[in-house]
This record gives C-alpha cells, sequence and structure tokens, in this order.
C-alpha cells in the first residue's frame, strides 16, 4: 500500500512499526457543539483508511481525541450559564450519535484532555528541562527557535514564518514565533494545578501527550484536516520530538477541504451547516457516499446536486445487494456454467481493482468504480437458472468491499410479515389470473414503502431506499 506523505509531499510505500499492527491517531472534535460537514470528511475518511487497514489483516490501534477544555467551550459555558465539564458530555454524546448515521464507528480509544493532566504537565515539564519550554507568569511558552527543524512538515523556513508573525506589546513570550503549552488561570476559568501554578493545557500539546500515551513516542500514521497541518500538526512535532529526542509519526495524511456550493465554509455566508442540520434533509449515508466519491486529498464541493447523486448511486447498491439476496432464493446447487465461471471471474477482477485503487492512497473513488463493475455484471446473471456457488461469490466479494467502504449500513431485514402475506396473497391472485386484484396488492405494497418487480423467476420486493 501506497500513502501520501505530508511530511515528504510524496507517496510512499507502507511499512508498519511493528509487522501487522497500525497506530492511528485522528484528531478529532473540540466538543462545543454539533460538528459540521467539514468535520464530516475527515472522521469517514480516516474511518475507511481503519477500516481498509483491517481488511487486509491489521490489527489496528485507532485514536481519535475529544478536545474537552478550551476557549470555545468556556465561552458556551459562560453564555449558557453552566460549566464546561456539562458542555463536554453533552456534545460528546451528541458526537457518537452523528458519528454512527454516518458510519464512522467508535475509535479503538476516545482519549479526552482533561482526563490526561498528568501526561500533559510531564512532557511540559521534559520540555523545560530539555531546554525548549519555559516559564512566564504562570504561562509557559514553546521556545520554536531551539527546534532547529520546526517548519518540517509546512515545508517553510523560521525566516518565512517568522516574518508573517506578530505579537502584541502585553505578551509575555520571548518571540513572536512561540506557543502556549500551558495557560495561566484567569478569573473564572476551570484549572489544574501545575508546577507553575494554577491553569490549564494549550491546544497542541493535548494532541502530543495523548497520541504518545497510546501509540508511543513514534507511531505509524496522524491524520486530520489540511486546515491542521499548520500550526497545529507543525506544533506537535515540535512539542513531541522535543521531549522524547526521536521521531514523532512516521505518515501524515491530511484530507482537503469541503466547501459549500463552490464557496468556503463560513458563518458568515450563511453556508455553515452542521451535520444535525444535514439530517433533516439528507440521509447520512448518502453524505457519506457522497463524500467518497472523491479521492481524499482533492477540495471536495458540497450541493444538493451532488448529493442526489450520491443517494442515486447509493441506491444502485442496494438494489444489487436485493438482487443477489433474490437470485439466492431462486438458485440450485449445481455446478457454476461457463458463463456464472466468468462471473466469478468478474468477481475476482473488481476485488483486484478495488484493492489496487485503495492500495494507491486510498483512491476511493476509484474503488467504488470497481464495485460499479461488479453491480453490471450481477444484474446479467440469469435469476431463472442460477447456481448458489456463482451468487454467493457475487455476494460475498460485491458486500466485503462495501463493508471496507462503510457502505449498505442498513440491515437486510426480512420483509415485515404484513407486508410478505400480501406478496403470498398476490402470487396466489396471479396463479388465479385475478389480475385486477394482483394490481390492487401491488398499490398496497407500494403504499407501505416496498418495491415490487415482476420477474421470470417470481415477485422481486425490496424496501424503498
Amino acid at each position: 500500500m501506497q500513502i501520501y506523505n505530508s511530511m515528504t509531499r510524496k507517496k510512499e510505500v507502507f511499512k508498519p512499526i511493528h509487522e501487522g499492527k497500525v497506530g492511528i491517531y485522528a484528531c478529532g472534535p473540540t466538543v462545543y457543539n454539533f460538528f459540521h460537514i467539514g468535520n464530516a470528511r475527515p472522521f469517514i475518511v480516516f474511518d475507511v483508511l481503519r477500516r481498509y487497514f483491517e481488511y487486509k489483516g491489521y490489527e489496528v490501534t485507532f485514536v481519535q481525541n475529544f478536545t474537552d477544555i478550551d476557549d470555545k467551550m468556556i465561552r458556551r459555558a459562560n453564555e449558557e450559564g453552566t460549566t464546561v465539564a456539562d458542555i463536554a458530555e453533552r456534545y460528546i454524546k451528541e458526537y457518537f450519535v452523528d458519528a454512527k448515521a454516518l458510519g464512522v464507528r467508535p475509535a479503538t480509544v476516545h482519549p479526552r484532555a482533561t482526563e490526561h493532566m498528568a501526561q500533559i504537565i510531564a512532557m511540559i515539564q521534559k520540555l523545560m528541562d530539555n531546554g525548549l519550554a519555559y516559564e512566564s507568569r504562570g504561562d509557559v511558552y514553546y521556545r520554536v527557535k531551539a527546534f532547529p527543524s520546526y517548519g518540517c512538515l509546512c515545508g517553510q523556513n523560521l525566516e518565512d514564518l517568522e516574518s508573517g508573525a506578530r505579537v502584541s506589546v502585553d505578551e509575555l513570550k520571548e518571540d513572536p514565533l512561540d506557543f502556549a503549552l500551558w495557560k495561566a488561570q484567569k478569573p473564572g476559568e476551570p484549572a489544574w494545578e501545575s508546577p507553575w501554578g494554577m491553569g490549564r493545557p494549550g491546544w497542541h500539546i493535548e494532541c502530543s501527550a495523548m497520541s504518545t500515551t497510546y501509540l508511543g513516542d513514534t507511531f505509524d500514521i496522524h491524520c486530520g484536516g489540511k486546515d491542521l497541518l499548520f500550526p497545529h500538526h507543525e506544533n506537535e512535532i515540535a512539542q513531541t520530538s522535543g521531549a522524547t529526542g526521536k521521531p514523532y509519526v512516521n505518515y501524515w495524511m491530511h484530507n482537503g477541504f469541503l466547501n459549500i456550493d463552490n464557496e468556503k465554509m463560513s458563518k458568515s455566508k450563511g453556508n455553515f451547516f452542521t451535520v444535525r442540520d444535514i439530517a433533516k434533509e439528507y440521509d447520512l449515508e448518502a453524505v457519506r457516499m457522497f463524500t467518497l466519491s472523491a479521492h481524499y486529498r482533492s477540495p471536495l464541493n458540497f450541493s444538493r446536486e451532488m448529493i442526489a447523486q450520491a443517494q442515486s448511486s447509493l441506491e444502485r447498491l442496494y438494489i444489487a445487494r436485493d438482487q443477489l439476496n433474490f437470485l439466492l432464493n431462486a438458485a440450485s446447487d449445481r455446478q457454476p456454467n461457463e458463463a456464472e465461471q466468468a462471473f466469478m471471474a468478474a468477481c475476482v477482477a473488481s476485488k483486484e481493482k478495488f484493492e489496487a485503487a485503495m492500495d494507491d492512497d486510498l483512491n476511493t473513488a476509484d474503488a467504488i468504480s470497481a464495485i460499479f463493475e461488479l453491480v453490471r455484471e450481477i444484474h446479467r446473471l440469469d435469476a431463472t437458472n442460477v447456481s448458489r456457488e456463482a451468487v454467493t461469490a457475487g455476494k460475498e466479494a460485491f458486500l466485503g468491499m462495501a463493508d471496507v467502504l462503510g457502505l449498505l449500513m442498513k440491515k437486510e431485514d426480512g420483509l415485515d410479515p404484513e407486508v410478505q402475506a400480501l406478496v403470498d396473497e398476490r402470487a396466489q391472485a396471479r396463479k388465479n389470473k385475478d389480475w385486477k386484484r394482483s394490481d390492487e396488492l401491488r398499490d398496497q405494497i407500494k403504499a407501505m414503502g416496498y418495491i415490487l418487480e415482476d420477474t421470470a423467476a417470481g415477485q422481486k420486493v425490496r424496501k424503498g431506499v
């Protein structure tokens, strides 16, 4: 498998630190509100990354944090007259509701910043011991110019970064580039005890401490949105390697931006949508399908037309799944004939194309194309005379690929007993050539949300998507 490494700006063959195991850290949300549609993209993309590694047989440790203390959370708590802890609990719970609806599985561990103060403080102290941090009236800052490789991830040198930096008169930093590791408590703010007085951590240090706690000083993959590359991930490198003296991460993965109707999402433009907002209008599985329809590093434009296309594509996948179940019910135990052997070969070819696409820097767009190649072959099978072996091969290949992408989340429930009774009655009516009653029953079944087709192999019924 090849991964585009943001650090080296090229594709590299993935080689895990520990054979058969992969450690992944994905930056999670700051839990002061419902997460927005832009956040959904990395959650979905890197959920697929994890699924694909598991598909390939790796044991995956997937860590996604919750930032549960920061300025936005403090403001939200003050506005609502509640505590930061209450805000965090509420929106962590809501995160899991929306993530589940998007098909995003829970991480192996979801660490919270407030539960890792000991590790955060220990890392800051280590940086001070190494001459990379200093205390200033209860604040602690990272001494950027003392870390020679700062800027390695964003591809800029210190001179370029310094030219764009500003510092206000009342700041206590030695240098404009220095950033906060620990913030002294202000009146009314939550705070924790530390060697530098009561305070709370800066945002960047949280991820350094939590990622190394669960994945070690050096781990395989760190991922997140492109907007986090600088300064957040750059600062993580400086902090972590500065504290441990070791390389921090072997592969950096960043997804591209999401635009709304070809414009950057912004509250001021009125095109800012949370996933909870989107769920009122669209099936969130269609949002997942839409997200995976483009390469994760490419910009992605969210529009109603694109979601409608994704919904239509998703429906085609459900129709194919229903067709496979229908064929399986009609199948015989005879050996596959020549046409079915060709179909089974097409199953293998589709899987190979799918895996080649996914091995090429997680190219989900081409992977989806490989699935639809198999969909076309599924519909060519003769429903009146088909072997169970051929259908089973098709179903295993089709569902295996869909599962890697986290699609077809709706369960394959059997027909509602009431619907099944109507279907059976209609079959008898057709047998008796009672076409009027047959049409009445068809309309009744349709009104209950089911689609019925008459085929040479009998009635085919599926739930409308």
